[in-house]
């Protein structure tokens, strides 16, 4: 019986991973200098979290969720987002107290039962950051600038910036009911989906992908053309952050992202080279989310992005780092000594160790084709002096044939040079 990675789902294999750690080193570098904490929510969760949070009428919740029932009867999820896990940790956790402002991200696997396609997994990966805790509108620029510094330092150029407002409580009734009022008599050309949603959530019309939906949600009065003063203020204030901040972006009416929980400020950051798919993630703020949780009243604004896709448009690192030091030796006594001294070299630099019978012309150039920049030579006639802590080192970056490049080193100046190495090309 031959076994395959379930459907929707991908081994991310040696030669890849190089790519993946690091753009997760660049989050990682990023959300620091942003001032971001990391929290680690578990995979899976109440299946209610997500329900109240990520609503119901929503597709990630009626279709898309990986759902099971635990042996005490208990129904979970494999969460399918990262904000409403973050913001139940914060409301359990007491996580704002004492502060004015908690930032935070995450990165890890996300699961969601839909049909794979290119950049789109059932098992996938992303980062998001999470700021909890301020309705300033210039927290909203700064989340976004987060975003986009994250994607100029992974490399990608040409990204743009889709900006909207969906409102909230107080103007968003006005909106829904025109939504109702427009597409009213055109019922009988939505999708089923949306039939359903014209009753329960017509928001969610706007998100819909079926071609004939989307064509008649484009005529259909946007939230924007709704807005309070208090939320187009917001919304002036956003724009007005960005421009300052030298950030590019554009007024997307249509914009309303899959989530329940967003309110005012919306956005997406979308790549070219992606095609139709273009979104590499998005997010916006969700003011009421904290106290639908059970917890005080709490605004908050975060976004996630997806690393499958981001990794699918950046420049692909060397998968394979060649080892700094090669130890080689062909002797039985030797093998010892190798041994203790890789484990030594280990712990500043990567190290193999070329031993077992062979000539040794042979083995230097293994060495050599393996990458290496030093070789370390532990045949029979060095082994005394490698017990005393003196090693015969060959520099092999000038080739096998530079007899001066080989010279005798001890062993902790050898090592205070690796770490030096190390540090300087990283």
């Amino acid at each position: 019986m031959t076994y395959k990675a379930p459907k929707g789902t991908h081994d991310i294999l040696p030669e890849e991973s190089a790519g993946w750690q690091r753009l997760e080193a660049t989050v990682r570098s990023v959300m620091d200098r942003f001032g971001y904490d990391e929290i680690r929510t578990p995979l899976f969760e109440e299946t209610t979290l997500f329900a109240r949070s990520v609503g119901e009428t929503s597709d990630i919740v009626k279709k898309e969720m990986y759902t099971f029932t635990d042996k005490k009867g208990r129904s979970l999820t494999l969460r399918p987002e990262g904000t409403a896990p973050v913001v139940r940790a914060f409301v359990e956790h007491h996580l704002g107290r004492g502060r004015d402002l908690t930032k935070l991200y995450y990165l890890g696997p996300m699961f969601r039962y839909e049909r794979p396609q290119a950049g789109r997994f059932r098992q996938f990966h992303q980062f998001g950051a999470e700021a909890i805790g301020s309705a300033d509108p210039a927290v909203d620029v700064d989340v976004i600038l987060l975003f986009t510094r994250i994607l100029e330092e992974a490399g990608l150029g040409a990204s743009s910036v889709a900006l909207n407002s969906v409102g909230d409580a107080a103007c968003r009734p006005r909106h829904v009911a025109a939504i109702r009022e427009a597409l009213a008599p055109r019922r009988d050309a939505l999708c089923p989906d949306c039939v359903e949603r014209l009753e329960r959530n017509p928001l969610r019309i706007l998100d819909c992908k079926v071609p004939a939906c989307r064509e008649l949600a484009a005529a259909i009065p946007s939230a924007i053309d709704f807005l309070c003063d208090a939320c187009r203020a917001h919304e002036g204030a956003v724009e007005e952050g960005l421009a300052a901040a030298g950030i590019w972006f554009r007024i997307d009416k249509s914009l309303v992202r899959g989530i329940d929980y967003y309110t005012r400020t919306a956005f997406e950051i979308h790549h070219g080279a992606l095609g139709a798919q273009n979104a590499l993630g998005g997010g916006g703020r969700y003011d009421g989310l904290a106290a639908e949780l059970g917890g005080p009243p709490t605004p908050g604004i975060g976004f996630a992005a997806g690393i499958e896709r981001i990794l699918s448009v950046v420049d692909k690192p060397t998968a394979h780092r060649p080892p700094v030091v090669v130890i080689l030796s062909n002797d039985a006594d030797g093998e010892v000594v190798a041994r203790r001294l890789l484990y030594k070299i280990r712990t500043v630099a990567r190290a193999e160790h070329f031993g077992g019978e062979g000539h040794v012309t042979k083995k230097f150039r293994r060495a050599n084709e393996a990458g290496a920049r030093f070789a370390v030579i532990l045949f029979k006639d060095e082994i005394e002096e490698v017990r005393k802590g003196i090693l015969t080192v060959k520099d092999l970056s000038a080739g096998l044939q530079d007899q001066e490049k080989q010279r005798k080193r001890q062993e902790d100046e050898f090592l205070n040079e690796l770490r030096a190495l190390v540090k300087r090309e990283g």
